[in-house]
């Protein structure tokens, strides 16, 4: 839980007029971090005569569930241009690709669940269906994700489907594996449109020690890359390569004139946290030096409130438009087994804030406690 002051809310009127409280109060979270809640105000006094008038309001917290859809790592959610949001996961089988979607979204959480894809029986696209994404481009619907194949179930490689009509009800059409440079373990591939440009990021493995590496390609099409993969990021923290030499699972943001990537390092334990890299947003995306990583993780195992490690985050808004933060973690410490196989990351949604222009997520279960309700001061003059 975390401690908030409410800003003073003074609002002046002329006698007669109609007096209108605002919808949204700014609180100050450890007084360097602003967030804005929406308020409900308490019926409005009798200010019918000059004089000061004092009312008091509730905070609507906008907190989800917990969890919010059991088992369903690297949650995924996009708030599309038809209205609806979509949900999608890894399917704990990782045999197939499920989809689901809600006016709202409180609503995904008991939306009908639909397969849209299975795995192949046999060859490449047979193993580890991992990381679907759902994308909206020029009209067309796409899941970027990962699968392997039953000869080498770690043969990893992107792949892609593209649908023309209802994501939901209509047939998929595979497009075939993402032309990387190289080929080689590679995994968790994102697409975002940049100042006219469409980029992909994603985890690959070199031919050196880590288990994968975050590169950047500008693209062609939804499913092919122009120009060479440029490297952005490896790891080079001890909080990323705790077990594993990991970054992967990246997820783009732009806000407040820059490029933000999420990314996940580190073994998928406990042990798992969350990175993030920057650019000014006019920068080269394309040019290595134009990104910085931030030396800590943002968010990591949180022993206060029992989530243990957090990430393949992505990013959402409310319908209000407050920013959210989608990711997956499990309730406790101690695995049996390849953790991979422990399916119990569920996914998770809360409300993220901003500190110095850059993303502040607290950690898992991030909650407030409230020293104070919002108040209003009404001037009638």
């Amino acid at each position: 839980m975390k401690t908030m002051n409410v800003e003073r809310v003074e609002v002046h009127a002329k006698q007669g007029e109609i007096v209108k409280l605002p919808e949204t109060v700014t609180v100050y979270i450890n007084e360097d971090v602003e967030a804005d809640y929406r308020v409900s105000w308490t019926d409005m006094p009798d200010t019918s005569k000059p004089g000061t008038y004092e009312i008091q309001g509730e905070f609507e917290m906008g907190e989800f569930p917990e969890p919010f859809i059991e088992q369903r790592a690297d949650p995924y959610i996009l708030k599309a241009e038809d209205g609806f949001y979509y949900f999608t996961g890894s399917f704990p089988q990782y045999d197939r690709i499920v989809l689901r979607r809600s006016k709202t979204l409180a609503g995904l959480r008991e939306a009908e669940e639909h397969t849209i894809w299975r795995a192949h029986a046999s060859g490449i696209l047979s193993e580890h269906i991992w990381a679907p994404e759902l994308h909206h481009i020029d009209g067309k619907w796409y899941i970027h994700f990962a699968a392997g194949d039953k000869e080498d179930v770690w043969a990893i490689r992107p792949y892609v489907l593209e649908c023309t009509g209802d994501p939901l009800f209509d047939e998929w059409t595979e497009k075939g594996a993402i032309n990387t440079d190289f080929q080689s373990f590679s995994l968790d591939a994102t697409t975002f449109e940049h100042q006219g440009k469409r980029f992909l990021v994603w985890a690959q493995k070199t031919e050196h020690d880590t288990i994968s590496n975050l590169y950047i390609a500008e693209m062609e099409t939804p499913w092919r890359l122009k120009g060479e993969q440029v490297l952005i990021a490896k790891p080079e923290h001890d909080w990323e390569r705790a077990g594993f030499d990991v970054n992967e699972g990246p997820a783009f943001l732009h806000r407040h004139g820059k490029v933000f990537l999420t990314f996940s390092a580190s073994a998928t334990d406990d042990r798992y946290a969350m990175g993030l890299l920057h650019a000014d947003e006019n920068a080269d995306l394309l040019d290595p030096a134009s990104w910085t990583k931030l030396p800590d993780p943002v968010l990591t195992s949180s022993e206060n409130n029992g989530l243990y490690g957090p990430g393949h985050n992505s990013f959402t808004v409310t319908e209000e438009g407050f920013d959210l933060l989608v990711y997956h973690a499990r309730s406790y410490k101690e695995i049996e087994g390849n953790p991979l196989y422990d399916h119990n990351r569920h996914a998770r949604i809360q409300r993220f804030f901003w500190k110095d222009g850059i993303p502040y997520f607290g950690e898992p279960g991030f909650k407030f406690e409230t020293i104070s309700k919002p108040k209003a001061v009404i001037i009638i003059e």
